[in-house]
């Protein structure tokens, strides 16, 4: 029969964790007026990294529809402006709009007041260790 570990499965433990960041995330985001997929919106659409919305799509590892639906639904709050390319009618290019700017101001600040609460009970080692492990398990996922 084999031995039970003396620690939980990781992936439960990593779950758990995952879980309880996520929601903590979301609630803060909910109060100051937006969402997890909202912000994650802005920042792509405000670093002008990813200005096509395949491009963002992709960095944020979902499919163009979801995308669009986030999009369709921010752009009617007035958050951000879509228009195409004269010279390439398929793309689509995406901007901030000021209040689509003031949300992400307002966001980022939550965002980091999470990331504070997230570290405030670690070094500047164990958050750099933690990081090492993540990497070493997504590396493990991925091989």
């Amino acid at each position: 029969m084999p031995r039970r570990p003396a620690t939980p499965p990781i992936g439960l433990h990593l779950t758990r964790t995952a879980r309880l960041a996520t929601t903590a995330f979301e609630r803060a985001m909910a109060d100051a007026g937006g969402s997890a997929a909202t912000f994650q919106v802005l920042v792509l659409v405000r670093s002008g990294e990813w200005g096509t919305q395949t491009r963002m799509a992709e960095a944020m590892g979902i499919t163009g529809a979801t995308l669009t639906h986030h999009l369709n639904a921010m752009e009617a709050q007035g958050l951000v402006r879509r228009w195409r390319e004269a010279s390439n009618r398929r793309v689509q290019r995406v901007e901030l709009t000021d209040e689509g700017a003031a949300l992400f101001d307002r966001l980022r600040r939550v965002a980091m007041r999470h990331d504070a609460r997230l570290r405030a009970r670690l070094s500047d080692a164990e958050v750099a260790q933690l990081a090492a492990l993540l990497d070493k398990l997504e590396a493990g996922l991925s091989a």
